[in-house]
């Protein structure tokens, strides 16, 4: 790709880029939030027509109208947002549009079935092709997106944070799959924001910065240090926060033996202007807490305690009610209206504030709140009435947090906070969390990044299958701590229980 450039609204995100990939390599393209690597593939994939610039694949210029296009190229893309037919099965899945049919009118499911597994075993994935998509885990749909596209021979798989959903289990699934690809030749363009993986993983790497060309280097050569300064221009503190000066001795939430069909007995405090990390591995059950608080999901027995108060909490505007937000870890989802305005998504939780008269709106008003958030947060976007699908994963997340703080939450839950999103805006974040808790803020912070727990955290809770096993003190706690409280192995969950 030469020189390319592309425009929205006459604001140019990329800016004389040029990336290119060889036969058998793995290429991170790495940059913040907003430098223009989703545009870039875009345009890669037929999805985006470039203004200026050229691109050739095997020496030959190619114009792509549409992903069609792309395809008869063997280009092809595995979304960061899975995009999968729930209720169709997996063979139908990975043929969807390019069905099998038999005598000419009749699709051939049994012929889908029996190519689907070819695939899988030249994948080395054990997944049952008859199976619904939507029994599948996260991990397995995505080797299914995988299936599709070794089913039209890509030649060059884009892969957009890969990793964000996975368990560790699933990423070295990923990755042995990844060299499989590679060993026969075919090109892998990684996008993450995960350091580790990218020196795992990659061979060269392309940072883009604002929609420019920063550089092209090898990994084995690059540090983690260089590539951030390339990244943001700047050099970025990996230092802990130092020792919190914002808590207080009262006690803004107390949970007495929460249970329900996912966890059982949770019991802890939450501090005025105190971070609490949740650590633990997937499935644990940290996540299944916070949605049984925020009242997302019921519980069977125990108590809520706000502010000294038992308190009800049956469903999320109870939460709301009682000063409780939630930054879900599954922000397309849970988060954002996707195809509603940047404004109007900040503004939901609290619209009774913008009411001018009964049912109409202060659309300006709402407008210019929008605007102060996307200042102080720093949200990358040409307008505040854009929507939110126009925006870099990244920006959504900002999006919304904003939402959560127009509400002015007092207890701020934090899901997975910086899933997806690249360490400049990481930065960004946490410094955010800390004002919040300053200005008398509690936070819940749920993260599988356990540096990131050990960063922000003022204590630790571990979780392990739906208990919560041990808490630990800032001073204390390190990753091989958490991991040995995390990690189930026969007949030591009681005893974890019983030090608790």
């Amino acid at each position: 790709m030469d020189k390319i450039n592309k425009s929205f609204a006459g604001v140019q995100v990329l800016k004389d880029v040029d990336f290119n990939l060889r036969n058998g390599e793995v290429h991170a393209l790495m940059g913040e939030n907003g430098a223009g690597k989703s545009t870039l593939m875009k345009i890669l994939n037929g999805i985006y027509a470039k203004d200026e610039g050229a691109v050739y694949v095997n020496d030959e210029l190619v114009n792509f109208n549409n992903t069609a296009d792309a395809q008869e190229k063997g280009i092809t893309i595995v979304h960061q947002e899975l995009n999968m037919m729930k209720d169709l099965t997996v063979a139908q899945n990975i043929f969807l549009g390019k069905e099998i049919y038999k005598r000419g009118k009749f699709i051939d499911d049994r012929a889908m079935v029996k190519e689907s597994k070819k695939l899988f075993e030249k994948l080395h994935v054990d997944i049952d092709p008859s199976q619904r998509v939507g029994k599948l885990s996260i991990g397995e749909q995505q080797m299914v997106e995988i299936a599709k596209a070794i089913a039209v021979e890509a030649k060059i798989i884009v892969f957009d944070e890969p990793t964000a959903a996975l368990s560790l289990k699933e990423i070295d699934a990923l990755f042995q799959i990844i060299k499989h690809l590679t060993d026969e030749g075919i090109g892998v363009i990684y996008i993450s924001h995960r350091m580790d993986e990218i020196e795992k993983i990659t061979d060269r790497i392309t940072v883009l910065r604002d929609g420019t060309y920063i550089g092209t280097v090898d990994t084995k050569e690059t540090s983690q240090d260089d590539l951030i300064k390339m990244m943001v221009g700047r050099t970025l503190s990996n230092e802990r926060r130092p020792e919190s000066t914002s808590i207080k001795d009262e006690i803004v939430l107390k949970v007495e033996g929460l249970t329900n069909k996912y966890v059982s007995n949770i019991n802890f405090e939450l501090r005025k202007g105190e971070i609490l990390g949740f650590s633990g591995l997937m499935g644990s059950g940290r996540t299944e807490v916070a949605r049984a608080i925020f009242g997302a999901d019921s519980i069977d027995t125990g108590k809520i305690i706000i502010n000294g108060n038992e308190v009800k909490i049956k469903n999320t505007t109870d939460a709301l009610k009682y000063g409780i937000g939630y930054i879900s870890e599954d922000r397309r989802r849970n988060g954002v209206h996707i195809h509603e305005s940047i404004s109007k998504n900040i503004s939901i939780n609290n619209l009774d504030k913008f009411e001018k008269t009964l049912g109409v709106l202060d659309d300006k008003a709402i407008s210019t709140q929008a605007e102060v958030y996307r200042d102080m947060l720093n949200i990358k976007l040409h307008d505040v009435e854009q929507e939110v699908i126009n925006l870099s994963g990244g920006n959504q997340q900002k999006v919304v947090i904003a939402k959560w703080l127009a509400k002015d939450s007092e207890i701020i839950i934090f899901d997975e906070p910086t899933r997806g999103i690249d360490v400049g805006a990481k930065v960004e974040i946490y410094d955010l969390m800390d004002r919040l808790v300053l200005e008398g803020k509690s936070i819940i912070m749920i993260s599988s990044e356990m540096e990131e727990v050990l960063r922000m955290s003022d204590r630790i809770l571990v979780m392990c299958e739906g208990s919560l096993v041990h808490e630990l003190s800032i001073d204390e706690a390190t990753q091989e701590e958490i991991m040995r409280y995390a990690v189930p192995r026969e007949g030591v969950k009681d005893e974890r229980h019983k030090e608790n």
